[in-house]
């Protein structure tokens, strides 16, 4: 049975049976559960569809959360990807997935933790997008959610994913490694290659506070999961290309928790700090919950 204890022992098994990273996490959940492999993968199936549901009510131009501070944005930005932009309309469609699944959920919306609703846009905004716009089947979409699980259990494992003890890193930190090494399977790549993805994307985003304006899920935690999962693709892509990480991936995850354990309580989802404690975070604060 598997440990999750290492992203290299994940590769290690995948490499030396010669499938998927999934494949081998399917198998493994079936033993440790005792369920049937095809149970384990109806249940993900319907866990993508809840991601697929999610996408598409987020990018109604009238969301708006329960707060008031923000929606609207997404469909903004899917409007936008008409045009192509500076890096094309996938990208951009991506990027307005990320955005729909983040509304939705300060909107009180229905949505897949992935692995917390702070960074539930970024794994949508990267599987959804290479199913729905012909790039994997949903075999292989639904297959490659195993593999982002098991990176996300190693790594909540080995640090955090929790933006309270670990800043933002914890959570769009960890949800664009998950995003990095699904992309990477859904394109071809080897179990090492998702590794490296995984690594790339917690370098980028190492150090990330947690600084919520008024203490919600919203500002800047929507646009953050924009941005991880563009940071997912270019790892992704990095790691496919054949670019190596000098750090290892498990190294990395080490790394990104004594980064967190060093952060302090301002900047740990206290919305005491950073962007919260600004004079324009205090107002908007303010205009939700009153004075002080």
């Amino acid at each position: 049975m598997l440990e999750y204890k290492s992203i290299s022992e994940l590769v290690s098994a995948a490499a030396g049976a010669g499938v998927r990273i999934s494949d081998i996490v399917l198998a493994d959940q079936a033993e440790q559960l005792e369920l049937p492999a095809e149970e384990l993968f109806r249940r993900m199936d319907e866990r993508l569809a809840v991601m697929e549901d999610s996408v598409r009510a987020g990018l109604d131009p009238d969301i708006r959360s329960t707060s008031g501070l923000t929606g609207g944005d997404a469909a903004r930005q899917w409007e936008y990807a008409g045009s192509g932009g500076v890096c094309g309309g996938f990208m951009n469609r991506a990027v307005a997935r990320a955005l729909s699944v983040s509304e939705y959920n300060a909107a009180m919306g229905r949505i897949v933790a992935a692995p917390t609703a702070g960074s539930c846009g970024i794994l949508p905004g990267a599987v959804v997008s290479l199913l729905a716009e012909g790039r994997c089947t949903r075999e292989a979409a639904v297959m490659s959610l195993f593999t982002a699980g098991a990176f996300g259990m190693v790594i909540a494992q080995k640090a955090s994913i929790s933006g309270a003890e670990g800043g933002c890193q914890a959570e769009c930190g960890s949800a664009a490694a998950m995003a990095a090494a699904a992309i990477v399977e859904l394109s071809g790549g080897t179990p090492a290659m998702c590794a490296e993805a995984c690594a790339i994307a917690i370098k980028n985003q190492l150090g990330l506070v947690c600084d919520p304006v008024a203490g919600l899920v919203e500002i800047p935690c929507i646009k953050r999961n924009a941005a991880g999962t563009a940071i997912a693709f270019n790892s992704a892509e990095m790691a496919l290309a054949g670019i190596e990480s000098r750090i290892p991936a498990d190294e990395c995850v080490e790394a990104m928790r004594a980064v967190g354990c060093a952060l302090p309580a301002a900047l740990r989802e206290t919305a005491r700090g950073g962007l919260a404690a600004t004079p324009t975070g205090e107002r908007l604060r303010e205009r939700v919950f009153g004075h002080k």
